[in-house]
C-alpha cells in the first residue's frame, strides 16, 4: 500500500531567538552537520515513506535550498519523492496558512490522484528516531479515525506540550492544548495518523469556522477527542521538542557525552543530510580536543572542550572553546574564550575576545524567558572585535561589525541589536 507524509514545517520558532529570525526552526543546524529536519525526512525514509510534502511557511529560502530535490534522502524520484510546498498570492483566499490544520487543508489537492486510505502528518521540528510502521500496525488494530503519538514529559514542562488522557483501551478522553494546570504528563509529539475520509471531512469543517487559531492542536484534536474518534500510540524513546534556546543548547551538549540517548552512529537508522565537499578536519601543532563533536574542514590550533563545532570551524593558536556550539565558517581569533554559547553561522570572534564571561547569570533584559540559564547567543554574520568582553545570557545581534561595538564590554543580560537601516532620502 501506498503511504504519503505531509512534514509541517513553516512554524516561526519565536522561542529560538536569533537561531531562526533568518530560518525556519526546521532549517536549524544541529549536531554539527545536520538541520533539525533531517530526523523527520530520515525517519520517513527509514520507514519506507518516499512520498512526501514539506509544508513551508516562515523564511523557507533555506530550507528550500538545504532539501532541494531530495537527493539525500533517496527522494529524487519520478514517482513520489519530495514536494515543498509553499503558500502563494492567489491560490486561495486568505494566501497565508492561518495554522497547522489550515496549511494541509490547501493542500489536500495534492492527494486526488494518489490512492490512500492513510495520511501520516508529522511535525519537522523534533529529534527522535522513530519506525512509523509499528504505529501504523496499532492505529489499524483501533477502531478510531485518528492515532497520535504520545509520551511522557516532564511534569514542569506540561504547560509547553498539548496534554491528554487515555483509557485501558488506549482511546484519548480529553485533550487541552498547553494547559496551566495538566491533570496529566502525556504529551502529544505532533505525530498523526488520519484515516483519511476524515481528514479532508474535518479540515473541510474546519475552513468554514471564524475560529483564528485553525490548528490541530486547538482546533482538531479536541473536537475529535469529544467525538472518540482519537487513540493514542506510546513512544518510549528519546524524543526532543527543540522549542527554545535552552532546549537546543542541552540537546546538542547531551551528543558530547558517551552515554547520549540519542545515538547519530546506528548504521541500521541512519540520519541522512546533506553533507558539505570540504577537507578532512586538521589539527595544528598544539590543538587537541575532547569530548565534541566535530565538522570536516574544521581547523583546530586551539582546545575545544564539550562543544559541537559544525564544518568550516577555525579555532587558532591559544583559543578555547568550552561547552558551547559554533555553526559553519566561525573564526575564533587566537587568546580567545569562548564558553557557553552559541554562535550562529560566520561569525567571527576577535583576537583575545571573552565571550561568556563572568559568575553574573542576570536574565536578559529584552528575552529573559529564552536567555536566563547562562547562554549567549551570538547572530549570524557578526564581527566581535579584538578584546571585546561578553557576559552570560546576552544576545548579539545578527550582520554587526566591529564598528558596532562602542564599549569594550557587554555586560551579562545585554542585547545589542543592528542598527535600523538608514532611511533613503525622497528625490524632489
Amino acid at each position: 500500500m501506498s503511504r504519503y507524509a505531509f512534514i509541517l514545517a513553516g512554524g516561526e520558532g519565536s522561542r529560538l531567538c536569533l537561531l531562526s529570525e533568518k530560518r525556519a526552526k526546521p532549517a536549524v543546524p544541529f549536531a554539527s552537520k545536520y538541520r533539525i529536519i533531517d530526523f523527520a525526512l530520515s525517519n520517513a525514509v527509514n520507514s519506507g515513506i518516499f512520498d512526501i510534502g514539506v509544508v513551508t511557511q516562515y523564511r523557507p529560502a533555506s530550507l528550500n535550498e538545504h532539501i532541494g530535490s531530495g537527493r539525500a534522502w533517496d527522494l529524487d524520484r519520478s514517482q513520489g519523492g519530495v514536494e515543498l510546498l509553499q503558500p502563494y498570492l492567489g491560490w486561495k483566499e486568505t494566501d497565508w496558512y492561518r495554522g497547522t490544520a489550515d496549511a494541509i487543508y490547501q493542500n489536500l489537492h495534492i492527494l486526488e490522484k494518489k490512492r490512500l486510505e492513510e495520511i501520516l502528518i508529522l511535525s519537522g521540528d523534533h529529534l527522535y528516531k522513530m519506525d512509523y510502521n509499528p504505529m501504523y500496525a496499532f492505529h489499524r488494530s483501533h477502531p478510531g479515525g485518528v492515532t497520535v503519538a504520545v509520551k511522557d514529559v516532564p511534569w514542569e514542562a506540561t504547560d509547553q506540550f498539548g496534554i491528554l488522557g487515555v483509557d485501558s483501551r488506549d482511546r484519548v478522553t480529553y485533550f487541552e492544548e498547553k494547559p496551566k494546570q495538566a491533570k496529566s504528563n502525556l504529551a502529544s509529539m505532533g505525530i498523526y495518523i488520519f484515516r483519511r475520509s476524515l481528514l479532508e471531512k474535518v479540515l473541510r469543517d474546519d475552513s468554514h469556522e471564524s475560529s483564528s487559531h485553525h490548528d490541530f492542536g486547538r482546533s482538531i484534536l479536541p473536537r475529535l477527542v469529544d467525538e472518540g474518534e482519537v487513540y493514542a500510540y506510546p513512544y518510549r524513546h528519546y524524543w526532543e521538542d527543540i522549542g527554545t534556546v535552552d532546549s537546543y543548547y542541552r540537546a546538542n551538549m547531551e551528543l558530547t557525552r558517551s552515554d547520549s540517548a540519542l545515538e547519530l552512529r546506528d548504521p541500521d537508522w541512519v540520519i541522512h543530510t546533506v553533507s558539505q565537499d570540504l577537507p578532512p578536519l586538521s589539527f595544528g601543532t598544539g590543538g587537541r580536543a575532547s569530548q565534541s563533536l566535530i565538522g570536516s574542514g574544521c581547523i583546530i590550533r586551539g582546545t575545544v572542550e564539550r562543544s559541537v563545532l559544525s564544518p568550516g570551524v577555525i579555532v587558532e593558536a591559544g583559543a578555547v572553546v568550552r561547552d558551547s556550539i559554533l555553526m559553519n565558517g566561525c573564526w575564533v581569533g587566537a587568546g580567545t574564550v569562548v564558553d557557553h554559547s552559541i554562535l550562529d553561522k560566520n561569525v567571527f570572534v576577535g583576537r583575545g575576545t571573552r565571550l561568556g564571561d563572568g559568575d553574573d547569570y542576570s536574565p536578559n533584559v529584552e528575552c529573559p524567558e529564552h536567555l536566563s540559564s547562562g547562554v549567549t547567543i551570538v547572530g549570524k554574520n557578526t564581527r566581535l572585535p579584538e578584546g571585546l568582553v561578553v557576559g552570560r545570557n546576552c544576545r548579539v545581534g545578527a550582520d554587526l561589525v566591529e564598528r558596532h561595538f562602542t564599549a569594550p564590554e557587554l555586560k551579562s543580560g545585554s542585547v545589542l541589536n543592528p542598527p535600523p537601516p538608514r532611511a533613503i532620502p525622497e528625490i524632489a
